[in-house]
């Protein structure tokens, strides 16, 4: 049985962010999501940003918080 459910444009935009390619159905990336949290694996996407980031620290491209602050000129309080 097939259904017709209603979505915020705000939420429908979220949903088209997890698109793997343009003919992806929103029930196979609604399925997606909840199999992901079902099985507290990361999606792909999530995966490859880790990647990344840790590509990035390891490579020096990243810059501190207290190095972006001098930078700015901005005053950071220590907690």
């Amino acid at each position: 049985m097939e259904t017709t459910i209603q979505l915020k444009t705000k939420t429908l935009q979220r949903l088209k962010y997890f698109k793997r390619y343009a003919r992806e159905s929103y029930d196979e990336i609604v399925n997606k999501l909840i199999s992901s949290l079902e099985e507290g694996e990361l999606t792909e996407m999530a995966s490859e940003k880790i990647k990344e980031g840790l590509s990035d620290i390891k490579e020096g491209r990243v810059i501190s918080l207290e190095g972006y602050a001098k930078k700015r000129g901005l005053i950071l309080d220590k907690v």
